[in-house]
């Protein structure tokens, strides 16, 4: 059992990368991005695409992408997303879904349907032995990475002047321009942040497994349920919701192979009718 649940919270990092983009976005602009799994797809093609391209090593290709996808994501809320937020949810539904479609079937065009994979080279065969049992470096570097990431979307809400815009925006647009904010920039800059995880859960979603164009469905999935698990907006709740999501997979797949996914499914359901609100939701102020 402690095996189980080693390996789950391993893989609910991973879905923790996943969610916290949806996460931030939602908790700052109140925006739901149905294209989230699909954009973590993108950046894996692209982190792989430029390692193919330039010979870096998968470690800097990253460092190179994260920046370029700031700039993207700054881009499309500037351009695209803030034309279309406000009280009804479903314009952004709509666009995003939009978005969706337009980079599976780019990538289909580009890639083809055949599975792609970045080689992260020795690291994605390293393990050492804890007691009894064996962890995977590269999971283990990816729950490190899920945590840190946390933890520093925490710092910057809490204890820097961009947070409290952040804050300022969520909580109150129209005061918040009183009081000298540009609300569609401090969104961009949200959006931004949240292209820099989307390109991290990309890549290393990359190394971890093959991803093909058509993944991008799943991977959205996955960040939805861990994000209301925890509480829209909640960045620690995020991260106990991939946790918990990840573990309860974990014991599907143990008592049966087919049954992984769908026991993730169920936990889902029973937060959902049990605290609707999700486990640790955000509080305003």
């Amino acid at each position: 059992m402690t095996e189980i649940v080693l390996q789950g919270l391993l893989l609910g990092g991973l879905y923790a990368l996943f969610a916290l983009g949806q996460s931030l976005m939602f908790g700052v602009m109140r925006l739901t991005n149905t294209a989230q799994g699909d954009f973590i797809i993108l950046g894996g093609f692209f982190a792989i695409s430029l390692v193919a391209a330039t010979g870096h090593s998968p470690g800097i290709a990253l460092l190179l992408v994260m920046p370029l996808a700031y700039i993207a994501g700054y881009a499309l809320q500037r351009f695209v997303l803030n034309g279309i937020l406000g009280r009804d949810p479903l314009p952004s539904l709509v666009v995003t879904f939009g978005l969706a479609i337009i980079i599976q079937n780019l990538l289909l065009e580009i890639y083809s349907a055949d599975p792609r994979s970045l080689d992260a080279g020795p690291i994605a065969l390293a393990s050492f032995s804890v007691g009894d049992f064996t962890l995977g470096t590269l999971p283990l570097l990816t729950f490190g990475v899920a945590v840190s990431a946390t933890l520093l979307l925490q710092l910057l809400f809490s204890n820097t002047a961009l947070g409290r815009s952040f804050r300022a925006v969520s909580d109150d647009r129209e005061a918040a321009q009183l009081m000298g904010l540009k609300p569609y920039k401090v969104y961009a800059q949200a959006t931004g942040i949240a292209f820099v995880l989307i390109s991290l859960a990309g890549s290393l979603q990359a190394m971890r497994t093959t991803i093909s164009p058509s993944d991008g469905s799943l991977l959205l999935l996955f960040a939805f349920e861990a994000v209301i698990i925890g509480g829209m907006g909640s960045f620690w709740g995020t991260l106990v919701g991939a946790l918990l999501l990840g573990v309860t997979q974990q014991i599907g797949f143990r008592l049966d192979p087919g049954w992984g996914i769908w026991f993730g499914h169920l936990m889902f359901l029973l937060v959902l009718v049990v605290r609707p609100q999700g486990l640790f939701p955000k509080t305003r102020g």
